[in-house]
């Protein structure tokens, strides 16, 4: 196992330091001062190791991606590789205790936001989407044919974001979550069903 040197220690603090000050400040008042004092650090680090706060940013992103397809790799890492138990494991990695809890969300609803305006989180967000529908598709069209793959990739896709960010901000996210997990496994178990391809995907 690789020993993680300090300069990639450092680097992680600061991500960290990062998704806090977002969580509690928002991105638009999040300063490389809040971001500093809260990791620790000097400020000119941040320059030294990210340039800047945008690429600081940036990083914090490319972390919350990295995390959602290490822990996708882990579920199908436990499964058969059929079409059905790989969308259980898409599902559940966007919807695992990491990606829904408090720090997660509200980093990922900041970036969200500011992906309109920001080209490098706007490029990062696209790389998500096109990375969740291709993983879908690629399951779908196993047991389904092209154009219905796609229709199912696209419907699951927009169910995955939507009941997830509705349960972001929802009075209940916990229960929320489970549910919107619950109900896009049950879209897809019936989906294969019509197709009479299905074994559960619960």
């Amino acid at each position: 196992m690789p020993i993680v040197g300090v300069k990639d220690t450092r680097k992680q603090q600061l991500i960290e330091a990062t998704m806090a000050s977002i969580a509690e400040l928002g991105m638009q008042n999040t300063t490389i001062v809040s971001i500093s004092k809260r990791a620790g650090m000097s400020s000119g680090i941040i320059s030294h190791y990210f340039g800047g706060k945008q690429g600081l940013i940036e990083a914090a992103l490319r972390y919350l991606l990295e995390q959602l397809g290490r822990e996708l790799r882990e579920r199908m890492a436990h499964t058969d590789g059929s079409p059905e138990q790989r969308l259980a494991c898409i599902v559940e990695a966007n919807f695992s205790d990491f990606q829904r809890s408090a720090l997660a969300a509200k980093t990922w609803l900041s970036f969200w936001a500011r992906s309109m305006h920001e080209p490098g989180l706007k490029r990062l967000q696209q790389i998500n989407n096109a990375r969740l529908y291709s993983n879908l598709r690629y399951s779908f069209v196993q047991v389904l044919p092209p154009e219905q793959a796609t229709e199912a990739a696209r419907q699951t896709a927009a169910m995955i974001d939507g009941f997830w960010l509705r349960s972001a901000l929802s009075l209940d996210p916990t229960e929320s979550f489970e549910a919107g997990e619950r109900l896009i496994k049950q879209f897809i178990e019936q989906t294969l069903a019509d197709a009479g391809a299905t074994n559960s995907t619960n």
